[in-house]
């Protein structure tokens, strides 16, 4: 089974990324949880972004995930959601011995940290409509490294809402969800 460090989003340690850990631990996988924003959730994607920039977003952000990586054993599936996506991101392309990455809602340009480490698969789950992965390029980035690395694969599902596997949030959409999950599962049985 597969350890897997998970991300969470803008809106905190939510509920939904709880429950989303929970489903991976009941099939066997162990999963860790850090809380980058010291119990602090928020109900929309604006207000918890204005909470990481007061707290020197991105580079404090990703200095704790990155703290919270350090803590652990190298061998990890990296996991993140949304804004936790990046610490997911930089950290599966620059920790030695990275076993991959499963990435929701989001992707920057793999120049941005560097070249994706050949080796090292990766799954990147995105609403193919989504506005913030459309306007801000992350749809492009992902599908420019997908195209261009082995072992990466995008997955693309109906649909124009961001965070669409956060359960109970207005964005949630349940068929997108149970097939990113199915996908996960599989990729972390690998």
């Amino acid at each position: 089974m597969a350890e897997v460090l998970l991300f969470h989003h803008a809106l905190g340690l939510t509920p939904g990324v709880v429950a989303f850990a929970d489903e991976l631990r009941a099939a066997g996988h162990t999963v860790h949880t850090p809380d980058l924003f010291d119990g602090n959730t928020f109900s929309d994607i604006k207000e918890g972004m204005t909470y990481a920039e007061e707290h020197g977003f991105p580079e404090a952000y990703i200095d704790r995930g990155a703290a919270a990586a350090e803590e652990l054993p190298s061998g990890l599936v990296y996991a993140g959601f949304s804004l936790g996506e990046l610490v997911a991101q930089k950290t599966a392309q620059s920790r030695s011995g990275a076993r991959g990455a499963v990435l929701f809602y989001s992707f920057v340009p793999a120049t941005f940290f560097g070249p994706w480490p050949k080796g090292v698969p990766a799954q990147i789950h995105m609403h193919e409509s989504d506005p913030i992965v459309v306007e801000e390029g992350d749809l492009e980035a992902a599908r420019e490294v997908a195209n261009s690395t082995d072992g990466v694969d995008l997955f693309l599902y109906p649909g124009d809402t961001h965070l669409f596997a956060e359960s109970g949030h207005a964005d949630s959409d349940e068929q997108a969800t149970k097939l990113a999950k199915e996908r996960m599962l599989e990729f972390l049985a690998r």
